[in-house]
């Protein structure tokens, strides 16, 4: 491999002579041996950097023109492109596992951009923290990386990935209308429901879910740029923060604003807290629907088989013919994830001493996992499970009338305590609730029939 020399305030470094990055990225891929090639600074943050870079670029243009010249400005535009736009990728190497205010992150960016930049100019023209980092610090950059990674994801990836699924139960609540069955509480015999009305069980949680995470978006629409190294905005110019946050807004067609107390910015992630919240809120929902959706499978004969979904593949390498409800197992684990990366999340929001938090690009590692996994688990389980469940009427119509607690119908007729000893003649003696009923003397078998009429009990 060639080398190229570069240099930074501790020294000279060798660099790989066909990457972007510089001395101070190449001394973090060298100090960080934690998770190369599995934990890498995660691509919504490399992309938010370039965003925010040109956002900063155009406004330091604009504030301070006599030193982010319109010279310096079109080529460090073109370069932030290249890296919004995912090309430059190769050039970003370091972990998640570096310092906790993802110094080393920002500089990568820094020196990717200038040294891209550079290239475009054919001349040397821009200096990685002169230019590139201009009115900024790690400190503010950084955090604001993470909420454009975080609005971007959740509005772009995760409600649209909820928003398919809820579509899918919609019209499989029309589909299914009119079809009654067994209701179930605490995994024994309840009263009846329809599947309709059970689907739309699972579709509400979900229209829930959506609501939350918009409302947990609004937060992080506030960025801490500007708030420079402790929150006093040193070296910015007067009404950068504004003027950054309006140009970030341009730049991604969402309103994002200036935070109002940068103190509070380069501190506290609970608005990351709180929007992780909402993840795990919809992981807790889809937990719940995939086990629904996977106990109503079961089966094929010795299971409840009100279902049927997909055979998407074999199930097992031993049972010939076996189908598994293997969407339904992926999304359970994804949620498992998502459970155990709100505990990292929380933990690292809580870190951190006086002027800055300190572990960020772990917070930040643990959100955006959970909102890609779970976008991508609910689109998979939406298009290779959920489309294709159809329900087994006649399995669901004789579950339905060999339930025993159908007799709650009989409550107002002959009492709870005669409605019990019913249902329990019926189970000992393996008769109908008809036949128990007669046989206790409560009713007779037209007033039986006049009254018991599951289907008209939903």
């Amino acid at each position: 491999m060639e080398y190229r020399i570069e240099h930074d305030s501790l020294g000279e470094v060798k660099v790989p002579a066909d990457k972007y990055w510089a001395a101070q990225t190449e001394r973090s891929h060298e100090n960080f041996q934690i998770g190369i090639g599995i934990e890498t600074m995660p691509r919504e943050i490399t992309h938010a950097f370039g965003i925010l870079k040109k956002a900063a670029a155009l406004a330091n243009n604009e504030l301070k023109p006599e030193k982010m010249t319109s010279e310096k400005l079109e080529v460090i535009s073109k370069a932030c492109d290249e890296v919004i736009s995912g090309s430059l990728n190769d050039h970003f190497p370091l972990v998640v596992w570096q310092t906790g205010s993802g110094t080393q992150s920002n500089m990568n960016a820094n020196e990717v951009i200038a040294n891209r930049a550079n290239e475009l100019a054919g001349k040397k023209l821009c200096h990685p923290n002169d230019d590139i980092n201009m009115s900024q610090s790690s400190n503010d950059t950084f955090p604001t990386a993470m909420h454009i990674s975080a609005v971007t994801t959740l509005e772009d990836k995760l409600i649209p990935a909820v928003t398919g699924l809820i579509e899918v139960f919609k019209k499989l609540e029309a589909e299914n209308e009119g079809i009654v069955k067994s209701g179930r509480t605490h995994l024994q015999d309840a009263v009846p429901i329809s599947f309709s009305q059970e689907i739309s069980g699972w579709r509400s949680s979900l229209e829930r879910d959506v609501e939350l995470i918009k409302l947990s978006v609004a937060p992080l629409k506030e960025l801490a740029l500007g708030g420079t190294a402790v929150g006093t905005g040193l070296n910015a110019p007067k009404g950068f923060d504004t003027k950054v946050a309006e140009k970030v807004s341009e730049l991604t067609g969402k309103d994002f604003k200036t935070a109002g107390n940068k103190f509070h910015a380069l501190t506290s992630k609970d608005e990351i807290v709180f929007a992780h919240g909402a993840i795990k809120a919809l992981a807790c929902d889809m937990m719940k629907i995939a086990n629904d959706v996977r106990w109503l499978a079961s089966g094929p004969r010795v299971g409840l088989g009100e279902i049927t979904i997909p055979a998407n593949e074999p199930g097992s390498s031993i049972m010939p013919g076996k189908v598994n409800p293997t969407q339904c197992e992926a999304v359970t684990m994804v949620a498992v994830q998502v459970m155990g990366n709100d505990v990292a999340v929380g933990m690292a929001a809580s870190q951190g001493n006086f002027e800055l938090n300190v572990f960020m690009p772990v917070a930040a590692y643990n959100f955006l996992q959970s909102s890609r996994l779970l976008a991508e688990a609910i689109v998979s389980f939406t298009e290779r499970c959920a489309v294709g469940i159809k329900a087994d009427k006649e399995k669901m119509h004789n579950n339905l009338h060999n339930s025993l607690m159908l007799v709650t119908a009989l409550n107002p007729y002959i009492g709870y305590e005669n409605a019990a000893k019913t249902s329990h003649l019926a189970f000992e003696e393996n008769i109908s609730l008809k036949e128990a009923c007669v046989k206790l003397g409560f009713m007779t078998p037209e007033e039986f029939d006049n009254v018991f009429h599951p289907e008209q009990m939903i």
